[in-house]
């Protein structure tokens, strides 16, 4: 949920939060974030290995990383995000703060407060920042939305029990409900 848009903030206001409180800024304006329940950890949690064991075992260069991590998607100080997700392939976008530019590809993990910003203010500022691809995974609805933003479309929306085939990797398909029975 955004904070009133009155004022512009900086990532100056993110980094004064108190230990343990969160946000993200998007174009100035600040969007508190509820602590997670535990799907939704747990999706993250699954995803993370999954993703990370194919690159491993691929040779792969990317690396992943898991929420809480600062992605600065502009080269400004108005933009601040925490994917639940971020696949980084570029190392030089990497730094001690974070990734400084675009993911290569992002999941988020929908949930009722996070829904209207998931599917709309960050779906439009991942595809305008250059991120390949982005997935909302949305446990209420067992459901997963693909976009291809290289190709800028929607893939498909699929449901848990689909074989989900990953737009940036030639040979990696994800099915959530099998990564959810183990």
């Amino acid at each position: 949920m955004p904070l009133s848009k009155e004022s512009s903030f900086t990532t100056d206001y993110i980094f004064s939060l108190p230990e343990g409180q969160r946000a993200e800024l998007i174009d100035g304006v600040v969007y508190d974030m509820a602590p997670p329940n535990r799907l939704h950890q747990e999706l993250v949690s699954e995803l993370h290995y999954k993703i990370t064991d194919y690159i491993k075992k691929n040779n792969g260069a990317c690396k992943v990383f898991p929420a809480p991590f600062a992605v600065f998607l502009n080269a400004d100080d108005k933009t601040y995000v925490e994917p639940d997700i971020s696949v980084i392939c570029d190392k030089s976008k990497l730094d001690d703060r974070g990734c400084v530019g675009a993911p290569d590809w992002i999941i988020e993990i929908a949930s009722p407060s996070t829904k209207r910003t998931d599917y709309g203010v960050k779906l439009f500022k991942y595809r305008s920042a250059g991120v390949r691809e982005y997935w909302i995974v949305n446990p209420l609805t067992r459901t997963v939305n693909v976009y291809d933003l290289e190709k800028e479309e929607l893939n498909d929306q699929y449901s848990f029990d689909d074989d989900i085939a990953v737009c940036i990797y030639d040979n990696l398909t994800i099915n959530i409900t099998e990564l959810l029975k183990q």
